[in-house]
């Protein structure tokens, strides 16, 4: 069959690498974002779907916009499944309906669970101890087609957003041959999804990382895990956003309230929560390097006073 895949970030990069190098299906073309201008400097960043279809000298379209240039240029393409893999763009009917057998999704989570923008995310955040991968027959509906599989992953408690995504991403590859060859022996059955179970999750934003330490230290943690990639977790101290890039939780009798500093020592930073306290080991002021809770007790000692 011939396949237009459409995704910008690393695991969709790896899928596109497994059907390159071990399918027997041909990749006609590769959608991806447009690359990014760096802050500093002239330099644009990539995506790494866009790099890794460098390196296996695929056809690469960088729309920004899906306009009527771009749609005059996939419609000439011939494609048979059109394969999408967090991608990041809403996708037109037309697009939706330019392949001649079937657009599918990789959906991060158990549909209908986690429909939207951050399903890897809001499963830590939420505390699941399973999620999985959804192949869905995409619709115009946010994440509301049919279901062709699922497959469901046991969630270890030590995972962080990025180790979670690397095992989701495994999973879809390990089953990614099998869908394809169904769908060329056109011997896909569909299941609907339930719209009265389904939940939704959010787009993150940057405003999301400040931590409430009203909550839980399980739910702080969660957060950590679940925004180390990006937006990471902070907290303003002495109108100072201090970002936390290492910690644990430990229980403790103090009876100060939620947020005041319990203690400090080269050992870290223990800040009470509603329910005990989470201690910080490694931390970054404003446009400073990333230091350990040593190296803050040393040069901050009397600012944490």
């Amino acid at each position: 069959m011939n396949i237009l895949f459409a995704g910008s970030p690393t695991p969709s990069a790896e899928v596109l690498k497994f059907i390159k190098e071990k399918t027997n299906h041909e990749i006609v073309g590769v959608v991806t974002q447009p690359d990014k201008r760096r802050k500093r400097g002239n330099l644009k960043i990539e995506s790494d779907v866009s790099k890794m279809a460098n390196d296996l000298s695929l056809k690469i379209f960088k729309p920004h916009c899906l306009d009527e240039d771009f749609k005059k240029d996939i419609l000439n393409l011939n494609f048979d499944v059109l394969l999408v893999s967090a991608y990041g763009k809403i996708l037109p009917e037309w697009f939706l309906k330019s392949p001649s057998k079937i657009a599918i999704n990789i959906h991060y989570s158990l549909l209908p669970k986690y429909r939207g923008a951050s399903p890897i995310q809001s499963v830590i955040l939420n505390n699941e101890e399973k999620t999985g991968i959804s192949f869905m027959k995409m619709s115009l509906g946010m994440d509301e087609g049919d279901i062709v599989q699922s497959h469901e992953l046991t969630i270890d408690k030590s995972w962080n957003k990025t180790q979670l995504e690397f095992q989701l991403s495994a999973l879809s590859i390990s089953k990614i041959s099998g869908l394809l060859n169904q769908i060329d022996n056109e011997d896909l059955s569909y299941t609907k999804q339930d719209s009265d179970i389904a939940t939704y999750c959010k787009k993150i934003n940057k405003g999301d990382s400040l931590v409430d330490f009203s909550k839980s230290s399980n739910e702080i943690e969660n957060k950590f895990r679940a925004f180390n990639e990006w937006p990471g977790i902070s907290f303003i101290y002495k109108e100072n956003l201090i970002k936390i890039h290492n910690m644990f939780e430990e229980e403790t009798n103090s009876l100060v309230a939620p947020g005041k500093i319990i203690s400090f020592t080269k050992e870290g930073l223990s800040i009470k929560t509603y329910d005990s306290s989470i201690v910080i080991t490694h931390l970054q002021f404003p446009n400073k390097n990333i230091i350990s809770s040593q190296d803050a007790f040393n040069s901050y000692r009397d600012f944490f006073q």
